[in-house]
């Protein structure tokens, strides 16, 4: 589930798009999104019911023998299943707030259900021939992490200053040094772009220095938020947009992956107790169909 804004939102110089900005994002949907129950077909066949109860179960079962944390990520394998019983287990976990792709030499299509920390992955190979399918639970899937650091190098030279660029060789240099300085669980360093004056040169400078990596992830909740990973490790675009799709917060963070992005340990609890009540619905669901 997606957190509130981390830091306090001002619109001012540097808050709003550049017409000639070089990052590409994917579509950012516009709705908010909120826990609801899935609703489950009530003709569903009985022996599809206790097949997608058996993988709900054992899903559950692995997140609490594996709080948020764990070395070991609860994993169900789906590629050789039924597919209607896949069918039904996509209708059983919905679709929740967060969607991640990831390209390059890995491809990724990833998207949090309803519960919050449990994931759907499908990974593809170069020709599109879909090639793993799985549900995971965790704050995040470390694909994620993993490709992320994919092609980066912290070898980012500092441009030189041309006309127009005020704040961008020092707010480049700020990033870089807390880019080589991080550490695996430290605390996220946040750049807020949205208070700087910020001219067209200077988005145009820092784009083109840090440049677009190989995650996207698109975030819905108390707002909208695009995160895109750069080709420096642990530095993230991370913007927030309102209904209207305006950019209102425009930041960049160094962590391994940004917060915002990622389960907490009470949404992955929560997550746990609701599973167990959807397995209750759909075991009797079950019976009812026999």
């Amino acid at each position: 589930m997606m957190k509130e804004f981390p830091i306090p939102v001002v619109a001012g110089p540097g808050s709003q798009p550049q017409e000639d900005e070089v990052l590409q994002y994917m579509p950012l949907p516009s709705a908010m999104m909120t826990f609801a129950l899935p609703v489950i077909n009530d003709e569903a066949d009985p022996a599809l019911m206790a097949a997608a109860c058996a993988v709900v179960g054992r899903l559950r079962d692995g997140m609490r023998a594996a709080p948020l944390g764990s070395r070991v990520q609860p994993v169900v394998e789906l590629q050789q299943m039924d597919a209607e019983v896949v069918r039904l287990l996509n209708q059983t976990l919905g679709e929740g707030e967060v969607s991640i792709a990831v390209r390059g030499s890995g491809q990724y299509r990833i998207q949090e259900t309803v519960f919050a920390g449990i994931w759907r992955i499908h990974e593809y190979a170069t020709d599109g021939r879909l090639i793993g399918d799985t549900i995971m639970a965790g704050a995040i899937p470390p694909m994620v992490t993993r490709w992320a650091h994919d092609g980066t190098s912290l070898e980012c030279p500092i441009p030189e200053k041309t006309p127009g660029i005020m704040n961008a060789l020092s707010v480049l240099a700020e990033i870089l040094g807390k880019a080589s300085a991080h550490q695996a669980g430290a605390a996220a360093h946040v750049v807020n772009l949205t208070l700087l004056p910020m001219s067209a040169e200077d988005m145009n400078c820092l784009s083109t220095a840090l440049g677009v990596g190989a995650v996207t992830i698109l975030s819905r909740g108390y707002g909208n938020c695009r995160i895109t990973s750069t080709m420096v490790p642990n530095v993230w675009w991370v913007q927030y947009f309102n209904s209207m799709d305006t950019l209102i917060l425009n930041t960049i963070e160094v962590s391994e992956v940004p917060e915002v992005a990622q389960a907490s340990r009470e949404d992955y609890e929560d997550s746990i107790a609701r599973l167990g009540e959807w397995l209750l619905v759909m075991q009797v669901q079950e019976k009812l169909g026999d």
